[in-house]
């Protein structure tokens, strides 16, 4: 077990926040990325707050997203669709309308592409993959563990 001080866990609790909110913010904005950010958070939380974590990682819409990405390094088709959609509307947007600098036009769609890149390179969650987790949630429904020290919080 590890002892961290009060502040460590004040410290940690604010990184897992923040991390949140940013994966929060990347289920709207696509150039933010969701998992990332709430792979991170769940991190923090694991070393800050038990009652956090678990709440995290079981939650209806986040759960899942740390969930598919820790078990495959996968994420759903349907995510990758809507996350290439929005980027692409945002930054056609603003190349069409905010700016009228070629550079940034260029730079924008230089960040798209990467983006685009990133995105399509992440594995696709597979029917086989989902219904594995199904086979193994129905054996073993909420196997989750936390630090002993975590878990009174």
């Amino acid at each position: 077990m590890v002892n961290r001080t009060g502040f460590q866990r004040k410290l940690y609790l604010a990184a897992g926040l923040l991390f949140l909110a940013l994966g929060a913010l990347g289920v709207f904005i696509p150039v933010l990325p969701t998992t990332p950010f709430l792979l991170l958070a769940a991190a923090m939380f694991m070393r800050s707050s038990g009652r956090l974590y678990l709440w995290l990682t079981t939650h209806r819409v986040f759960g899942p997203f740390i969930r598919n990405y820790r078990l495959y390094r996968a994420v759903p088709l349907r995510s990758k669709v809507v996350a290439l959609v929005f980027l692409y509307l945002t930054i056609g947007y603003s190349v069409v309308f905010v700016t009228d600098n070629w550079w940034l036009r260029g730079l924008l769609l230089v960040i798209a592409a990467g983006v685009s890149w990133h995105i399509l390179k992440l594995k696709t969650l597979t029917s086989e993959m989902l219904s594995d987790i199904r086979r193994h949630e129905a054996a073993a429904p909420l196997q989750l563990t936390v630090e002993p020290e975590s878990a009174a919080d």
